[in-house]
């Protein structure tokens, strides 16, 4: 590595420079691009820590391993093998440190408008030591006093802090649909390519939701039994059929040319991962075929081991969740997010440019810029808020400060956090999960309707996306 890239890289990680993440083999990068991802890696590894947290083979391992592990227990008051630096408890204080760190930086970043801003300075750079501070914030949280009181309170903050970054999520979906659809449609009117292209990806997605519910039907369900997850599946399946029928009826066609079945099958798919979701933290029922006492209600091709379906679902809501967070790094934007409910008045003048990676937006886009790092062996860096931010800062800390929360209930079974570990947090039977999916899948249900009917219940708002 070259010596000006060296300076360069010590600059963002120790002072106010701008992160040009690696050396000139890469591509240009954004400002505003490569300070969100770093805040997402910083989140991805709190989160990895948390899960290590949970394991208790770790609590062994420094057991085995530290001499005076026993006498730095005692010391901190932690208990005879540090029991409480471990588990759920030491996700509780880890996640409480990153929803501080994201909490301060929430209050410290209102109402920026520019990256000229002395603020924007320390949002945009000193990485190093903002993990240095991020790692004392969640060490420090370890010698909180009165620590059954603490996690009393910090579980009602938690649960608060989750069903709000689970709207959030729903609503960047629910724009992810509707902007998709409008991008690819747009195409249409130089190239006929594009019908072809709405059509066999709209037949995809329904496929796949069809394909999901019979699944379920085989896996889920059984003639003798299994009542709660047939009602679940039958009403989830019937709103998915309505809100298609909804977003192609003639009404909502002429307040929306654009609504189509590609927002709908992509609802369809999320609705349906939700449902499975919560089909696999339902308890399983037992009922007796031909003497012998059996199994309904759950997968009986997975044996008695550990649930691959539940492991299936937490990897797919971790995918879901930090591609919500790509998705939010990679637009220009976060307006259009209160465009799509209807809660922006200022209509959308710019035409839509029809292309396929559409959540990279091009850079003359981003508003007068300038590039940075052209010397050899540093990578360039765009300038693209000079003439003004393209993202809340605030916000953006405020969703990362909901989604520490997020993280920490669902790592920690939300209301059934007492003998949570990394081996049984797989384990189905989890019924306040059930019925938080349930509620989730719902919400994102009406929230998609109501993009639907909106235009027609207040004809006098611009509603663009």
């Amino acid at each position: 590595m070259s010596l000006p890239c060296c300076v360069s890289q010590l600059a963002c990680c120790c002072g106010s420079s701008d992160c040009s993440l690696c050396c000139s083999c890469c591509p240009n990068i954004k400002t505003s691009t490569s300070t969100r991802v770093m805040y997402t890696l910083y989140h991805i590894l709190g989160t990895i820590v948390c899960f290590l947290m949970l394991s208790p083979s770790v609590g062994e391992m420094l057991k085995t391993h530290v001499t005076f592990y026993g006498e730095f227990c005692k010391t901190i008051k932690a208990g005879t093998d540090c029991e409480r630096l471990v588990g759920y408890s030491a996700v509780y204080k880890v996640c409480f440190g990153m929803a501080i760190f994201f909490f301060i930086f929430f209050l410290i970043m209102i109402n920026v408008k520019t990256s000229k801003d002395c603020r924007a300075y320390l949002h945009n750079g000193f990485w190093f030591v903002k993990l240095v501070v991020l790692a004392g914030m969640c060490a420090g949280a370890f010698f909180i006093p009165d620590q059954d009181t603490f996690h009393k309170a910090w579980l009602y903050i938690g649960v608060a802090g989750a069903f709000l970054f689970i709207l959030i999520q729903l609503i960047l979906l629910v724009e992810f649909a509707h902007k998709w659809n409008k991008t690819w449609w747009a195409g249409t009117a130089n190239n006929k390519c594009w019908y072809a292209a709405l059509a066999l990806v709209t037949l995809i997605l329904y496929s796949v939701a069809v394909c999901a519910v019979v699944l379920m039907v085989i896996f889920y369900t059984d003639p003798e039994g299994c009542t709660l997850n047939k009602i679940l599946l039958g009403v989830n399946t019937s709103l998915c059929f309505i809100v298609s029928m909804v977003a192609i009826t003639p009404c909502v066609q002429k307040y929306q040319p654009n609504s189509g079945l590609l927002q709908s099958g992509v609802i369809s798919c999320y609705v349906m991962y939700l449902t499975f979701s919560a089909l696999a933290n339902s308890p399983p029922e037992y009922v007796m075929k031909q003497g012998v006492n059996t199994t309904i209600c759950i997968p009986q091709l997975l044996g008695k081991g550990l649930q691959t379906d539940d492991k299936l679902v937490s990897v797919l809501g971790a995918i879901i969740m930090y591609g919500c967070v790509l998705y939010a790094c990679l637009t220009s934007t976060t307006r259009s997010s209160s465009a799509t409910l209807g809660v922006s008045t200022v209509p959308n003048s710019k035409p839509t440019e029809a292309r396929c990676c559409f959540c990279f937006v091009p850079d003359e886009e981003a508003g007068n810029y300038k590039i940075d790092g052209a010397e050899k062996g540093i990578q360039k860096v765009i300038h693209n808020e000079n003439s003004g931010v393209v993202y809340s800062y605030s916000f953006f800390h405020f969703v990362f400060f909901l989604g520490s929360l997020y993280v920490m209930m669902i790592l920690t079974n939300w209301f059934q956090y007492h003998e949570v570990n990394l081996e049984n947090l797989f384990e189905p039977q989890n019924v306040s999960t059930l019925w938080i999916k349930m509620a989730s899948c719902w919400l994102c249900i009406l929230l998609f309707l109501w993009t639907l009917i909106a235009p027609m219940c207040c004809p006098g708002r611009e509603f663009s996306v």
